[in-house]
């Protein structure tokens, strides 16, 4: 799997991540584990609070009984939600990756992302804790996640460390991101900048994104794969999945690596076999006429 550069750091890594919300429901999590990596898959993404911490205790339990080496692998968690409300304060940040490392049961994670928009962070607390996880060894690189351009630009007025990724919703049933580029001047709902343009914001900025959810519509509302509701699109990426020799799965993956930003996909599943069509998507570079006619065939409109 040919690797792509993280943000504006020197680390090479798989465009394919494996999403782990769901490891606690996983049969075998060490086949699990073991599937992606021989497939390529080398980069594990989780939070503090997937499965209320479970799913960050049983990854840590799992990697052990295999034979992957802690430094042959990316792990990434993000902090930042707490119930009922955000919270990015020095005291947290620093105390939620002291207990995911220990659910891990490693010294030290890849990365670390804010997980969703704290209205009440204060940038030095965050800078604060950052210095202080980056002087310990126990935090190498920093991001966020589901955060606009002034939300990154206010972190960025005191971080001094580069924030290298951004995780957000996007697939081929959320493509909010590029619609308002497309329908620049236009005046239909397509057109509206819901994002401060987070996708140029990405590019010019050296900043990773990875898309979440890739092959859900909505909101956590259902996978549009195979999903009657959507049959005309189905059709079409079931048609151009053949040509490729590839799944509908694999094909909606191989669509958001097309696109020149260099992204990554999270794939959440817990499958061995869907995780390896996934894995077989970044060999696949779709044609522009192969990624607009799905783009248009999941009911976008070219102005």
């Amino acid at each position: 799997m040919d690797k792509i550069r993280f943000g504006t750091s020197d680390l090479q890594v798989a465009p394919v991540i494996l999403g782990c919300m769901r490891m606690n429901g996983a049969e075998n999590p060490a086949e699990i584990i073991e599937t992606a990596y021989d497939h390529g898959i080398d980069f594990f993404d989780h939070a503090d609070i997937y499965g209320g911490g479970e799913c960050e205790t049983i990854f840590g339990k799992a990697l052990k009984e295999t034979s992957i080496k802690r430094e042959d692998i990316i792990l990434q968690t993000k902090c930042g939600i707490r119930k009922g409300m955000f919270d990015f304060s020095k005291e947290h940040i620093i105390s939620s990756v002291e207990e995911s490392l220990k659910r891990l049961g490693v010294d030290y994670v890849d990365a670390l992302l804010l997980h969703r928009p704290d209205t009440l962070v204060e940038p030095e607390e965050v800078a604060a804790a950052f210095d202080q996880l980056e002087a310990q060894g126990k935090v190498k690189y920093f991001g966020v996640s589901n955060q606009k351009p002034m939300q990154i630009d206010l972190l960025k007025k005191t971080v001094k460390q580069p924030l290298v990724a951004n995780q957000l919703q996007f697939g081929i049933k959320h493509t909010g991101m590029i619609d308002q580029g497309i329908h620049v001047n236009m005046t239909d709902e397509a057109s509206i900048d819901r994002d401060g343009s987070i996708l140029d914001y990405s590019r010019l900025n050296d900043m990773t994104i990875q898309a979440w959810s890739p092959y859900q519509y909505g909101f956590f509302e259902g996978v549009f794969i195979g999903n009657e509701k959507f049959a005309d699109l189905n059709e079409i990426l079931d048609r151009i999945a053949a040509h490729h020799n590839i799944t509908a799965t694999g094909l909606a993956t191989a669509w958001i690596l097309r696109h020149p930003a260099k992204m990554q996909v999270i794939a959440g599943t817990m499958n061995k076999e869907r995780i390896k069509e996934i894995a077989k998507a970044s060999e696949i570079k779709l044609s522009r006429e192969e990624w607009y006619e799905i783009y248009r065939a999941a009911g976008n409109i070219l102005p």
